[in-house]
Protein backbone atom coordinates (compact mmCIF):
# COMPACT_ATOMS: atom_id res chain seq x y z
CA UNK A 1 0.00 0.00 0.00
CA UNK A 2 1.42 3.37 -1.02
CA UNK A 3 1.17 6.41 1.20
CA UNK A 4 0.24 8.87 -1.54
CA UNK A 5 0.56 9.46 -5.24
CA UNK A 6 2.83 12.39 -4.47
CA UNK A 7 5.49 10.29 -2.77
CA UNK A 8 4.85 7.02 -4.68
CA UNK A 9 6.46 5.15 -1.81
CA UNK A 10 5.59 3.58 1.50
CA UNK A 11 5.96 5.92 4.48
CA UNK A 12 8.97 5.46 6.72
CA UNK A 13 7.78 3.77 9.90
CA UNK A 14 9.35 4.87 13.20
CA UNK A 15 8.91 3.50 16.71
CA UNK A 16 8.75 6.30 19.28
CA UNK A 17 9.31 4.82 22.75
CA UNK A 18 9.19 6.84 25.95
CA UNK A 19 10.00 6.31 29.59
CA UNK A 20 7.26 7.43 32.01
CA UNK A 21 8.53 8.70 35.36
CA UNK A 22 9.86 12.27 34.97
CA UNK A 23 9.74 11.91 31.19
CA UNK A 24 5.99 12.12 30.65
CA UNK A 25 5.44 13.07 34.29
CA UNK A 26 6.96 15.51 36.77
CA UNK A 27 7.32 13.14 39.71
CA UNK A 28 8.40 9.62 40.53
CA UNK A 29 5.48 7.20 40.75
CA UNK A 30 7.21 5.34 43.59
CA UNK A 31 7.28 8.51 45.67
CA UNK A 32 3.60 9.14 44.88
CA UNK A 33 2.72 5.59 45.97
CA UNK A 34 4.74 5.81 49.20
CA UNK A 35 3.07 9.11 50.11
CA UNK A 36 -0.34 7.59 49.39
CA UNK A 37 0.46 4.70 51.75
CA UNK A 38 2.01 6.97 54.39
CA UNK A 39 5.44 5.35 54.03
CA UNK A 40 8.38 7.67 54.68
CA UNK A 41 11.96 7.50 53.48
CA UNK A 42 11.30 6.23 49.95
CA UNK A 43 14.24 8.09 48.41
CA UNK A 44 16.62 6.79 51.11
CA UNK A 45 15.46 3.23 50.44
CA UNK A 46 16.05 3.65 46.72
CA UNK A 47 19.48 5.14 47.40
CA UNK A 48 20.34 2.21 49.65
CA UNK A 49 19.32 -0.32 47.00
CA UNK A 50 21.46 1.52 44.47
CA UNK A 51 24.51 1.35 46.72
CA UNK A 52 23.97 -2.36 47.35
CA UNK A 53 23.62 -3.16 43.63
CA UNK A 54 20.80 -5.59 44.44
CA UNK A 55 18.59 -4.39 41.59
CA UNK A 56 19.00 -2.61 38.29
CA UNK A 57 18.42 1.13 38.37
CA UNK A 58 14.74 1.80 37.87
CA UNK A 59 13.64 -1.51 39.37
CA UNK A 60 13.78 -0.36 43.00
CA UNK A 61 10.03 0.11 43.46
CA UNK A 62 9.26 -3.41 42.24
CA UNK A 63 11.84 -4.78 44.68
CA UNK A 64 10.38 -2.79 47.59
CA UNK A 65 6.83 -3.90 46.80
CA UNK A 66 7.91 -7.53 46.89
CA UNK A 67 10.41 -7.48 49.76
CA UNK A 68 10.00 -4.40 51.98
CA UNK A 69 7.59 -5.13 54.91
CA UNK A 70 6.02 -1.67 54.72
CA UNK A 71 5.29 -2.02 51.01
CA UNK A 72 3.80 -5.51 51.32
CA UNK A 73 0.44 -3.86 51.92
CA UNK A 74 0.31 -2.58 48.34
CA UNK A 75 -2.82 -3.68 46.49
CA UNK A 76 -3.91 -3.07 42.94
CA UNK A 77 -6.31 -0.31 44.03
CA UNK A 78 -3.37 1.58 45.59
CA UNK A 79 -1.49 1.46 42.27
CA UNK A 80 -4.52 2.75 40.37
CA UNK A 81 -5.02 5.58 42.86
CA UNK A 82 -1.33 6.49 42.73
CA UNK A 83 -1.58 6.73 38.95
CA UNK A 84 -4.41 9.24 39.27
CA UNK A 85 -2.22 11.38 41.52
CA UNK A 86 0.80 11.48 39.17
CA UNK A 87 1.26 14.96 37.71
CA UNK A 88 1.69 14.70 33.96
CA UNK A 89 3.50 17.03 31.60
CA UNK A 90 1.35 19.13 29.32
CA UNK A 91 0.31 18.17 25.78
CA UNK A 92 0.82 14.40 26.00
CA UNK A 93 -2.56 13.98 24.31
CA UNK A 94 -1.70 16.21 21.33
CA UNK A 95 1.67 14.44 21.01
CA UNK A 96 0.05 10.99 20.88
CA UNK A 97 -2.62 12.17 18.44
CA UNK A 98 -0.01 13.74 16.17
CA UNK A 99 2.08 10.58 16.13
CA UNK A 100 -0.99 8.50 15.33
CA UNK A 101 -1.82 10.74 12.35
CA UNK A 102 1.75 10.87 11.08
CA UNK A 103 2.95 13.27 8.41
CA UNK A 104 3.56 13.00 4.70
CA UNK A 105 6.05 10.21 4.13
CA UNK A 106 6.32 9.22 7.81
CA UNK A 107 4.24 7.22 10.26
CA UNK A 108 4.89 6.57 13.93
CA UNK A 109 4.02 3.97 16.56
CA UNK A 110 4.13 5.36 20.11
CA UNK A 111 4.83 3.09 23.08
CA UNK A 112 5.59 3.68 26.77
CA UNK A 113 8.29 1.53 28.40
CA UNK A 114 8.56 2.02 32.16
CA UNK A 115 9.87 0.25 35.24
CA UNK A 116 6.89 1.63 37.15
CA UNK A 117 4.08 -0.86 37.86
CA UNK A 118 1.95 -1.12 34.74
CA UNK A 119 -1.23 -0.36 36.71
CA UNK A 120 0.15 3.03 37.76
CA UNK A 121 1.10 4.04 34.22
CA UNK A 122 -2.19 2.84 32.71
CA UNK A 123 -4.13 4.79 35.35
CA UNK A 124 -2.05 7.95 34.85
CA UNK A 125 -2.41 7.85 31.05
CA UNK A 126 -6.02 6.71 30.95
CA UNK A 127 -7.76 8.09 27.88
CA UNK A 128 -4.44 9.20 26.39
CA UNK A 129 -2.42 6.05 25.68
CA UNK A 130 -4.13 2.67 25.11
CA UNK A 131 -3.23 0.08 27.81
CA UNK A 132 -1.86 -2.30 25.16
CA UNK A 133 0.72 0.35 24.24
CA UNK A 134 2.06 0.55 27.79
CA UNK A 135 4.86 -1.79 28.90
CA UNK A 136 5.52 -1.55 32.63
CA UNK A 137 6.48 -3.77 35.53
CA UNK A 138 4.17 -6.79 35.63
CA UNK A 139 3.11 -7.86 39.12
CA UNK A 140 1.35 -11.09 40.03
CA UNK A 141 -1.36 -10.59 42.65
CA UNK A 142 -2.68 -13.30 44.95
CA UNK A 143 -6.35 -13.86 44.11
CA UNK A 144 -7.26 -14.33 47.76
CA UNK A 145 -5.29 -11.73 49.73
CA UNK A 146 -4.64 -9.28 46.90
CA UNK A 147 -0.97 -9.18 47.94
CA UNK A 148 1.79 -9.07 45.35
CA UNK A 149 3.19 -12.60 45.33
CA UNK A 150 5.66 -12.25 42.46
CA UNK A 151 7.25 -9.78 40.08
CA UNK A 152 6.97 -11.24 36.58
CA UNK A 153 8.85 -8.63 34.58
CA UNK A 154 10.66 -5.34 35.21
CA UNK A 155 11.50 -3.16 32.18
CA UNK A 156 14.53 -1.54 33.81
CA UNK A 157 18.11 -1.40 32.55
CA UNK A 158 18.60 -4.18 30.01
CA UNK A 159 14.93 -5.06 30.51
CA UNK A 160 14.02 -1.99 28.48
CA UNK A 161 16.29 -3.16 25.68
CA UNK A 162 14.46 -6.49 25.61
CA UNK A 163 11.05 -4.77 25.35
CA UNK A 164 12.33 -2.47 22.59
CA UNK A 165 13.64 -5.41 20.58
CA UNK A 166 10.33 -7.25 20.98
CA UNK A 167 8.44 -4.19 19.74
CA UNK A 168 10.75 -3.91 16.76
CA UNK A 169 9.97 -7.49 15.76
CA UNK A 170 6.25 -7.07 16.41
CA UNK A 171 5.95 -3.85 14.40
CA UNK A 172 8.54 -4.83 11.76
CA UNK A 173 10.61 -1.72 12.51
CA UNK A 174 14.37 -1.82 12.00
CA UNK A 175 16.63 -0.57 14.86
CA UNK A 176 17.74 2.51 12.89
CA UNK A 177 14.14 3.73 12.93
CA UNK A 178 13.72 3.71 16.68
CA UNK A 179 13.43 6.88 18.76
CA UNK A 180 13.76 6.62 22.54
CA UNK A 181 13.32 9.34 25.14
CA UNK A 182 14.09 9.17 28.83
CA UNK A 183 15.30 11.14 31.80
CA UNK A 184 17.68 9.20 34.01
CA UNK A 185 20.38 6.66 34.65
CA UNK A 186 17.97 3.75 34.20
CA UNK A 187 17.71 4.76 30.53
CA UNK A 188 21.45 4.52 29.83
CA UNK A 189 21.46 0.91 28.59
CA UNK A 190 18.55 1.37 26.21
CA UNK A 191 19.93 4.65 24.85
CA UNK A 192 23.32 3.09 24.18
CA UNK A 193 21.54 0.22 22.41
CA UNK A 194 19.51 2.59 20.24
CA UNK A 195 22.55 4.74 19.41
CA UNK A 196 24.65 1.68 18.51
CA UNK A 197 22.01 0.72 15.97
CA UNK A 198 21.81 4.21 14.42
CA UNK A 199 18.55 5.12 16.12
CA UNK A 200 17.78 8.48 17.75
CA UNK A 201 17.81 9.25 21.48
CA UNK A 202 16.41 12.21 23.41
CA UNK A 203 17.17 13.08 27.02
CA UNK A 204 14.54 15.20 28.75
CA UNK A 205 16.60 16.11 31.82
CA UNK A 206 20.00 17.56 32.63
CA UNK A 207 21.28 14.22 33.91
CA UNK A 208 24.96 14.52 32.95
CA UNK A 209 25.48 10.84 32.27
CA UNK A 210 22.48 10.72 29.96
CA UNK A 211 23.25 14.02 28.25
CA UNK A 212 26.61 12.67 27.07
CA UNK A 213 24.86 9.69 25.47
CA UNK A 214 21.67 11.16 24.00
CA UNK A 215 21.70 12.53 20.46
CA UNK A 216 19.66 15.47 21.68
CA UNK A 217 18.49 16.90 25.00
CA UNK A 218 15.13 18.66 25.26
CA UNK A 219 14.33 20.65 28.38
CA UNK A 220 10.67 21.58 28.52
CA UNK A 221 7.55 21.05 30.62
CA UNK A 222 5.58 20.34 27.44
CA UNK A 223 5.65 16.77 26.09
CA UNK A 224 5.13 17.89 22.48
CA UNK A 225 8.52 19.62 22.57
CA UNK A 226 10.33 16.33 21.88
CA UNK A 227 9.04 16.56 18.30
CA UNK A 228 11.21 19.62 17.68
CA UNK A 229 14.55 17.73 17.35
CA UNK A 230 12.78 14.85 15.57
CA UNK A 231 11.38 17.17 12.92
CA UNK A 232 14.65 19.07 12.75
CA UNK A 233 17.24 16.27 12.75
CA UNK A 234 15.41 13.22 11.41
CA UNK A 235 12.89 14.66 8.97
CA UNK A 236 14.94 17.73 8.08
CA UNK A 237 12.25 20.38 8.39
CA UNK A 238 13.02 24.09 8.45
CA UNK A 239 12.24 26.14 11.55
CA UNK A 240 9.31 27.81 9.77
CA UNK A 241 7.76 24.39 9.02
CA UNK A 242 8.19 23.27 12.63
CA UNK A 243 6.64 26.50 13.88
CA UNK A 244 3.66 26.09 11.54
CA UNK A 245 3.06 22.51 12.66
CA UNK A 246 3.17 23.48 16.32
CA UNK A 247 0.65 26.26 15.69
CA UNK A 248 -1.60 23.81 13.85
CA UNK A 249 -1.59 21.74 17.05
CA UNK A 250 -2.48 24.71 19.22
CA UNK A 251 1.07 25.41 20.38
CA UNK A 252 3.33 28.41 19.92
CA UNK A 253 7.13 28.25 19.75
CA UNK A 254 8.24 30.99 22.15
CA UNK A 255 11.90 30.06 22.48
CA UNK A 256 14.24 27.53 20.92
CA UNK A 257 17.88 27.64 21.88
CA UNK A 258 19.12 25.31 19.17
CA UNK A 259 22.24 23.43 20.17
CA UNK A 260 23.03 19.90 21.29
CA UNK A 261 20.57 20.78 24.04
CA UNK A 262 17.23 22.03 22.72
CA UNK A 263 15.68 24.32 25.30
CA UNK A 264 12.13 24.57 24.02
CA UNK A 265 9.42 26.78 25.46
CA UNK A 266 5.94 26.20 24.10
CA UNK A 267 2.78 28.12 24.84
CA UNK A 268 -0.80 27.15 24.09
CA UNK A 269 -2.59 29.15 21.41
CA UNK A 270 -6.14 30.31 21.93
CA UNK A 271 -7.86 28.83 18.89
CA UNK A 272 -11.28 30.10 17.88
CA UNK A 273 -13.88 27.55 16.89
Amino acid sequence: MFYSKATSMQPKHYLVASDFDQTLSFNDSGLVLSELLGISGFENRVRGLGQSNLVQQGGELAYLIRHDPEFRGVRIEHLIEAGRKVRLKRAIGPLVEFLERGIDGYRFSFRVISAAPREIVISALQGIVPPEHIHGTVLDFDSGSGEVRAVKRVPAGYGKVAVLEELGRELHISPDRMIYMGDGSSDVHVMLHVNNHDGFTIAVSENQQLARIARSTVLSDNAFSVMVPVLDQIIGWRTSQIRALLEANGLELHEWEKDRTDRVKLGELLLQA
